[in-house]
């Protein structure tokens, strides 16, 4: 098969939430968390996640900084 690492992540989610679903319709606790610690992981996921991505890219705060990103794209003919 042809398919990027991203389609198997959203499946394998969508097959974990389909079950978790079945389970709950069905009276059993699939997930032996409460949901303060829930809440509390997705919160720290979410939190590293925009860390990671700041991180990342490239933040022009000056207008110095803002003006070479302006002119980096000029020259890669973006603008």
């Amino acid at each position: 098969m042809n398919c990027t690492k991203e389609t198997w992540i959203r499946t394998a989610a969508l097959l974990v939430a389909l079950l978790n679903q079945i389970l709950t319709v069905l009276g059993k606790n699939p997930l032996p968390f409460s949901e303060e610690e829930i809440y509390q992981v997705l919160s720290l996921a979410a939190t590293t996640a925009a860390g990671l991505w700041a991180w990342w890219k490239n933040n022009s705060f000056t207008a110095a900084a803002v003006e070479a990103d302006r002119y980096l794209a000029e020259l890669k003919g973006k603008e």
